[in-house]
């Protein structure tokens, strides 16, 4: 049976990369309507565009105020914070691209009585030109951090081939997730793209394990040796996914900041799995076989 599976992966493993190559197609061109259409690549929250964030502490039917106040408030958004144990509305947060007064006022017409920081209320603005610079340099910090990790990466392995493979696959993953982010409709927040920053890491990981196990181990042929990382990679991966997942489904209903990072590396360990034990192998594999041929001729 175990032998069967290595025939098969022998003869299929370059018609496998038909799959990402797709993904990889289909989600260039995505973005590249996205932006055409909306002038960036993702949808951004507040924390990113500029914009007022009221929270209200108080109970508050959250169909009935979107409903009443949609028309008069640039886009909204409504989030709800519940008691983890008993599951209570404990607060509404509003979120506006419009001002701060025009929120404020906005609000006080629909409830009936006056919003107080500190006492029934927060308040919290950001301005579009402080948003956009922190957005500009934390896409720079994720730029550094690739580069630096494709370096590294070089340098590990001094090859073109096994190199390029591991940035492939760090890169679809990134490319993949931010492309089903974008189809959920969720908005990037600050603490996005610093799970993107850590999905760096996350995806380079296994990545690294299954190159160093295939070109710097000799016991065993070929297939034997990346059965053997398949298992300690994807139980690796199977982990922190189920870790994440829980994790995810815990701190939903409180913290939109934690919500949002384990929601990326939820999505992003998905995608590494496929990148990881599709793209990143079957390059690999073509490589190494290639590399054996022309050493036994020689």
């Amino acid at each position: 049976m175990e032998e069967s599976k290595k025939n098969w992966h022998d003869k299929h493993h370059k018609t496998l990369l038909i799959i990402p190559a797709v993904l990889i197609i289909f989600s260039i061109v995505y973005l590249v309507i996205f932006h055409a259409n909306t002038g960036d690549f993702i949808r951004k929250d507040i924390s990113l565009t500029g914009g007022t964030a009221i929270t209200i502490y108080d109970k508050v039917n959250v169909d009935d105020l979107e409903a009443n106040i949609s028309s008069s408030l640039s886009d909204l958004g409504l989030r709800e914070i519940y008691d983890l144990t008993t599951r209570e509305q404990k607060a509404v947060i509003v979120e506006t691209t419009s001002s701060q007064d025009l929120t404020k006022s906005v609000l006080e017409a629909y409830l009936g009585y006056e919003l107080v920081e500190g006492e029934n209320s927060d308040f919290e603005f950001t301005g579009a030109i402080l948003s956009n610079s922190f957005y500009k340099q934390l896409l720079i910090a994720i730029l550094i951090a690739f580069l630096f990790m494709a370096i590294v990466v070089f340098i590990l392995f001094k090859t073109a081939v096994p190199s390029l493979a591991v940035v492939i696959s760090a890169f679809a993953d990134i490319l993949m997730t931010l492309v089903f982010f974008d189809l959920l409709g969720l908005k990037m927040s600050t603490a996005g793209i610093v799970a993107i920053l850590m999905l760096i890491g996350y995806s380079v990981d296994t990545d690294i394990m299954l190159t160093t196990r295939l070109l710097k181990r000799r016991e065993g042929s070929l297939n034997e040796r990346l059965f053997k990382a398949f298992k300690t990679g994807i139980t690796m991966t199977l982990t922190s996914f189920v870790a994440m997942f829980v994790a995810l489904l815990v701190v939903k209903s409180f913290s939109e900041v934690l919500t949002q990072i384990f929601t990326i590396l939820v999505i992003g360990l998905g995608f590494d799995i496929l990148n990881t034990w599709i793209t990143n192998v079957s390059i690999l594999k073509w490589y190494v076989e290639r590399k054996e041929k022309k050493w036994r001729k020689s």
